[in-house]
């Protein structure tokens, strides 16, 4: 196995372990040389999201839905990132798109979450 590979498996597990600031140093040498990948993309944007960067998450699902816009998992990560910048209209358009390219649960639960959201506030306004 390459050193790429070990090392982009290696970041998987701690990314898997919630140990994204660790994930992110493993990744890094994976970054520098393979940045036009969607799978390295991903596995960024997740450490990034998983340690709170959200501006580098944001940037990093953008990057793999450039590079692959019918990633159903980057849009839905997108929207995540966006919702916990309080970017609600941003974030509901991401996760209407993962919805109904995969409708599953815990996309139509964030949806709903964002929904409720942006109700609440059109409210208070």
């Amino acid at each position: 196995m390459s050193d790429m590979v070990a090392a982009f498996r290696q970041a998987e597990q701690l990314v898997a372990m919630r140990r994204p600031l660790d994930a992110l140093a493993a990744l890094a040498p994976v970054l520098e040389a393979e940045a036009d990948k969607p799978s390295v993309q991903l596995l960024a944007g997740r450490a990034y999201l998983g340690s709170a960067q959200l501006r580098r998450a944001e940037e990093a699902f953008r990057k793999v839905i450039d590079l692959d816009p019918n990633d159903h998992y980057a849009r839905f990560a997108l929207g995540r990132a966006l919702q916990r910048q309080s970017r609600y209209t941003e974030a509901r358009r991401q996760l209407r798109l993962a919805t109904a390219m995969h409708p599953v649960p815990e996309y139509q639960e964030a949806l709903s979450e964002v929904n409720a959201r942006i109700a609440l506030n059109e409210d208070v306004d």
